[in-house]
């Protein structure tokens, strides 16, 4: 039953990289709004329909940076944490390479700092967008005080928000997985800037868990 969980998380994982780095290669996202529009729909959706496919067996995080909200929530233990955040990279090189096969010179949908951005500008755009996106995905899905069963479209929208923000900026990421796979295979810049894409999101996933944890208190705290 445990095993199941990981393997949920890998198959959605990959799911997340095909459909929506696979739209950014289709459309060529970034040449104008209408691929911008389309890319950050295709991420939303994928996650609307893993929410659905998989929310009951492994929860659907698809995301280390959620994973690791999820855990310093006190929601899930160490140990399924890091097997967790395991599988979901293996989905993500796994989604990367069925790309690859099909488009080998597309540059895979990886993220990377774009022109007339600065270095600090695309930490900062991921860690923001990134606390927010995981915000969302804390209060929804949070037990008592939740949205039950449209917890998964509101996170699937608020990603299709995030990504109409931030891909000017990074091609948006808020997903360490999402971003490793495409950039290992592709190489070049995507690679260089990878550290970005791992540290700020799990920095703006780790201020998301803080907050919620201030949002959600169920003490006495204004006294």
């Amino acid at each position: 039953m445990i095993m199941k969980k990981y393997l949920a998380e890998m198959i959605g994982t990959m799911v997340l990289v095909l459909m929506g780095c696979g739209t950014a290669v289709s459309l060529s996202c970034g040449v104008d709004t209408a691929s911008v529009v389309g890319t950050a729909l295709a991420f939303g959706l994928a996650v609307v329909g893993m929410a659905y496919t998989i929310g009951g067996i492994s929860g659907c995080h698809i995301n280390p940076a959620i994973t690791l909200g999820v855990w310093l929530s006190k929601r899930m233990s160490g140990k399924d944490a890091a097997m967790y955040m395991l599988f979901q990279v293996i989905g993500a090189f796994i989604g990367a390479g069925i790309l690859m096969a099909l488009a080998p010179e597309s540059g895979l949908g990886a993220n990377a700092v774009q022109s007339g951005i600065c270095v600090g500008g695309a930490v900062a755009a991921e860690v923001v967008f990134t606390f927010i996106f995981v915000l969302v995905v804390l209060g929804t899905t949070d037990a008592e005080k939740g949205a039950g069963n449209l917890a998964g479209l509101a996170i699937g929208l608020t990603l299709v928000l995030v990504h109409l923000v931030c891909i000017h900026y990074t091609g948006t990421s808020v997903n360490p997985a999402r971003s490793i796979g495409p950039a290992v295979l592709a190489g070049g810049q995507a690679l260089s800037d990878l550290w970005i894409f791992i540290v700020a999101p799990f920095v703006g996933a780790a201020l998301s868990a803080g907050v919620w944890k201030v949002l959600s208190c169920k003490c006495n705290c204004e006294k």
